[in-house]
């Protein structure tokens, strides 16, 4: 604590010691300005903010070191993952930042009772801290937003500034400048889309109800028109059914109000896979994660039918965890399911986000007033995320945060897979961004995914059976309804894992594009990591069939093929594969991928990046070959 000011009257002037007021510096401004929102008003001064410091972790320098340690296939230490204590133990930040923080926060006024220590260390919370003191606090001011169309409120301020010493020690402060720019009401956006009947072609004819009579018959010859799991196994060379069931485990992660109708699981597997029919996932509710039944439509219901019908079935008989998150008011984001998985990053570097990620208890009329669901259940081994948003809509220390997250999760062993996006080298909707990384209908820079970027998650591409080929034809970047998303991150620099790729990617095959265009900086991450099939797959949908395409169908093979890959490892006493980047990119795994040399990922009015030999930021290394990737990994100790 700040010692006594001691003042000195002389000459008629009072001489004191600098005030914790003065000296600050810029610590954060928001990333883009929102849409569809309306400044409305200064907030009110006695308003309560739930004010929360994260402070600094410690040995995040080290994180990429210490992933590659225990996911490089020719580290000693392959495998052999870290516990949740290793975990919280090794990131919790030091004793001095603890103090530096604190010792801020009493100077400036704040009585000791006020301020209050996580178990962990990882944040610091202000009881009933008002809208004059935080204003005052970081040299900021606070605004109310009101969306056009909902009335919905959020608040938020432009930018925050702390003292120069402070800056060191802290990562991030909520509620500041991460503004939510969806209306609170709106659904989480998911990254598939059906094919309309102009665009494809099919022997559904038309949609089939949900009847007794209702079977349809495709063979591996319509693998071109219609995906089905048989066209799956047969391009991917699976052939192996699970004997470790009770000990692995696979999740798969939907936002309320996405949820699957039991009729549509029993409808695709009477045709599929006729003894899973009855079959349901396991049910984990997540901050009031609701299997709602009352919206039903292909919004509502099409990317959970969709993950649950070909994960459910690839690995049939494994048990898939469903991950069901945010209520149906407030909704969720991806931090509330890292909560889930991991206790300590609810509270880690200052919790979630009351701008990004849903608040639990939920105090808006009808929403979730339980507590908050935090680390209650351990992380799945494999997890498979179909959604995303913009890199450029989240601010980087947002971003680091909840990167830095799932690089812990995967030294406890777990595979994170999430889709690469629909749109090519553009973000959500086509959209691009300016010169000043703000997204514009005029922009022409491309436009990053997150998660995505994130080097410590596996990002996955979308691949099609040309039309006119079969399953033993190569198979290209997809071109029909969506493009697979890729790209060069704006945030992240490039992994050690995957530099030689993408350094001969951009040495051997340099896009035609300039700096203004993409970060052709070399030094930064690209994505996707690997690809999958993500064209005509047929889904029961709401008592019908019907094709839908998009990354979002690739995510959950891959994570199903990991899956049974993890069993085979867990059969002979082995760990999981975990984090599978560093192996995936590494020289013994290259023959195990189907390169993937045609077709490209347009985009900003561009054709996009094209794909080639090896690595691309189309799709990835490629698509897998199960039985080789099986053999390989089965050879890792």
């Amino acid at each position: 604590m700040r010692a006594a000011l001691s003042l000195i009257l002389l000459s008629g002037v009072a001489l004191a010691v600098p005030s914790p007021r003065t000296g600050h510096v810029l610590h954060e401004k928001r990333a883009i300005e929102p849409f569809d929102w309306v400044k409305t008003g200064r907030l009110e001064p006695n308003r309560v903010l739930p004010l929360r410091i994260g402070l600094a972790q410690s040995n995040v320098d080290k994180l990429e070191e210490m992933l590659m340690a225990v996911s490089h296939p020719e580290s000693p230490q392959y495998g052999k993952h870290w516990t949740p204590a290793q975990v919280v133990d090794a990131f919790a930040p030091s004793a001095a930042t603890v103090d530096t923080v604190k010792g801020w926060l009493y100077d400036f006024g704040f009585a000791e009772e006020r301020v209050k220590l996580s178990p962990s260390k990882g944040w610091l919370e202000i009881a009933n801290a008002t809208t004059e003191e935080v204003e005052d606090l970081l040299n900021t001011e606070y605004h109310v937003y009101t969306h056009t169309e909902t009335g919905a409120e959020q608040i938020s301020c432009h930018s925050y500034s702390v003292p120069q010493h402070i800056r060191e020690h802290v990562e991030i402060i909520q509620p500041t400048v991460h503004f939510n720019h969806r209306a609170v009401t709106s659904v989480p956006r998911h990254k598939r889309q059906a094919g309309s009947k102009s665009t494809i072609h099919s022997h559904l004819r038309g949609p089939k109800a949900l009847t007794s009579e209702v079977t349809i018959t495709p063979t591996l010859e319509d693998c071109d028109e219609m995906i089905i799991p048989a066209c799956l196994q047969a391009l991917y060379s699976v052939n192996y059914t699970p004997v470790a069931t009770n000990s692995n485990s696979y999740g798969i992660v939907e936002f309320t109000p996405q949820a699957f109708l039991q009729g549509d699981l029993d409808l695709f597997f009477a045709n599929f896979s006729p003894s899973m029919v009855g079959v349901s996932p396991v049910f984990i509710s997540i901050d009031g994660g609701d299997d709602q039944t009352t919206d039903q439509s292909f919004d509502f219901n099409g990317e959970s039918d969709l993950d649950l019908e070909y994960a459910m079935t690839l690995t049939s008989p494994q048990t898939i965890t469903l991950l069901q998150t945010g209520d149906e008011v407030e909704g969720a984001s991806f931090d509330n399911w890292l909560d889930a998985v991991d206790g300590s990053f609810c509270t880690f570097e200052g919790g979630d986000s009351p701008d990004f990620d849903g608040i639990y208890p939920d105090t808006l009329p009808g929403g979730f007033k339980g507590a908050e669901s935090c680390g209650i259940l351990a992380p799945p081994n494999v997890v498979s995320v179909s959604y995303g948003q913009d890199e450029a809509s989240v601010t980087l220390a947002y971003a680091t945060r909840q990167c830095n997250e799932y690089g812990k999760i995967g030294l406890m062993g777990t595979t994170v897979l999430y889709s690469s996006g629909d749109d090519g080298v553009a973000g959500g909707g086509g959209a691009c961004l300016n010169t000043q990384n703000q997204p514009s209908e005029s922009g022409t820079k491309f436009n990053p995914g997150f998660p995505v970027t994130c080097p410590f998650i596996t990002a996955v591409g979308a691949t099609q059976i040309d039309p006119g080929n079969t399953v033993n034809d190569p198979e290209g970047a997809c071109e029909q309804v969506i493009f697979s998303g890729g790209g060069f991150s704006n945030f992240f620099a490039m992994p050690s894992y995957q530099a030689d790729a993408v350094t001969s990617f951009l040495t051997n095959n340099p896009p035609p594009f300039t700096s203004a265009q993409f970060n052709n900086s070399g030094s930064v991450r690209g994505f996707p990591d690997l690809s999958a099939n993500g064209a005509n797959y047929i889904i029961g949908i709401d008592g019908e069939f019907e094709l839908v395409f998009g990354t979002s169908c690739s995510s959950p093979v891959v994570g199903s093929l990991i899956t049974l890959i993890n069993d085979a490892r867990i059969a002979v006493g082995k760990s999981t594969v975990g984090f599978i980047n560093p192996t995936i990119y590494s020289a013994n795994f290259t023959g195990a991928f189907n390169d993937i040399t045609h077709g490209g990922n347009e985009g900003c009015g561009t054709a996009g990046f094209t794909s080639t030999t090896g690595w691309d930021p189309v799709t990835g290394v490629g698509t897998p070959d199960f039985a080789k990737l099986l053999d390989l990994w089965l050879a890792l100790p």
